[in-house]
């Protein structure tokens, strides 16, 4: 828990000439009595390349701090343009507030700023060197971007825990890792010994009545085809005999034909003889042709 909270910071000059002062009233509470006083700083970020170029515009001591909300305000002087890359000043860049205690940082409000020129022709082609009469500043005070720390006030009991506490009772425990490398231990030691139980035709055994089990699926759907295709077989061939059974009764009605006829006439029964069975012969294999179709 903090001792010392921000309530608020409210830019006072916004927005202003780039050489004017900056000024803030902060706003703060403080719930416990404290032996030092608070610091302020206010720095101005001149590069976003490197930090070589951060320049600290002002700090201020606060104190002694009563408890309660307490306000002031806070002045700091414009960055040096000495300290500034030419091609940094103008554009967008970062201001930060921040407070300590005691060296201790606990609190950091960042703000953009955007340095430009006054008139739009100068935005739209500034010149190779920097106009600073024309430069005027927006500091974006609706946007801040505020970071607090914990950090150890008077007490040691207001001080952050840096390491995890102690667990003497997690120190008792065994540790989850060597047990399960010792239950992991007792079962390959259990399958060494079924296995030298067993012994080597019994492994196979067991493995040829994995693979009997394993390939059980398989017969059994090749059986079902067999099967299938059996019946399928069986009503071909009913089918097929069926029509023999009609050509033979063709055959034997012709024959008898053919024996009426030679009680009549020898000569022409003979000679129709052979081409009625040669009919019904045909008319067979027209049959067997239509049932091989279906």
């Amino acid at each position: 828990m903090s001792v010392v909270s921000l309530l608020g910071v409210k830019v006072l000059n916004n927005p202003a000439k780039f050489g004017d002062a900056y000024e803030f009233e902060i706003t703060f509470e403080c719930l416990e009595q404290l032996q030092k006083d608070l610091e302020w700083k206010l720095t101005y970020v001149g590069s976003a390349t490197s930090s070589e170029h951060d320049q600290e515009l002002d700090s201020l001591l606060v104190g002694p701090i009563p408890i309660g909300v307490n306000k002031f305000i806070f002045e700091a002087d414009a960055p040096d343009l000495k300290r500034i890359p030419v091609s940094e000043i103008i554009g967008v860049t970062v201001i930060l507030l921040t407070c300590s205690y005691d060296n201790r940082e606990f609190v950091r409000v960042g703000y953009y700023v955007n340095n430009e020129y006054d008139s739009e022709e100068l935005n739209s082609k500034p010149p190779p060197k920097p106009i600073m009469e024309r430069v005027r500043r927006n500091i974006l005070a609706e946007k801040p971007r505020v970071t607090r720390f914990a950090i150890k006030w008077d007490s040691e009991d207001s001080a952050p825990a840096e390491f995890p506490p102690e667990q003497p009772e997690a120190d008792v425990v065994e540790d989850d890792g060597t047990a399960y490398g010792a239950e992991e231990a007792e079962l390959e030691a259990a399958l060494i010994k079924e296995e030298a139980a067993l012994g080597p035709e019994d492994a196979d055994e067991e493995m040829a009545g994995a693979d009997d089990t394993a390939g059980a699926p398989g017969a059994a759907a090749k059986a079902e085809d067999d099967e299938d295709s059996d019946a399928g077989s069986e009503d071909l061939e009913a089918e097929s005999s069926g029509s023999e059974d009609e050509d033979i009764e063709d055959e034997e009605g012709e024959g008898e034909g053919d024996e009426d006829m030679e009680m009549g006439e020898d000569g022409e029964a003979k000679t129709a003889a052979p081409q009625e069975a040669h009919n019904g012969q045909s008319m067979s294999e027209a049959s067997h042709g239509e049932v091989m179709v279906h």
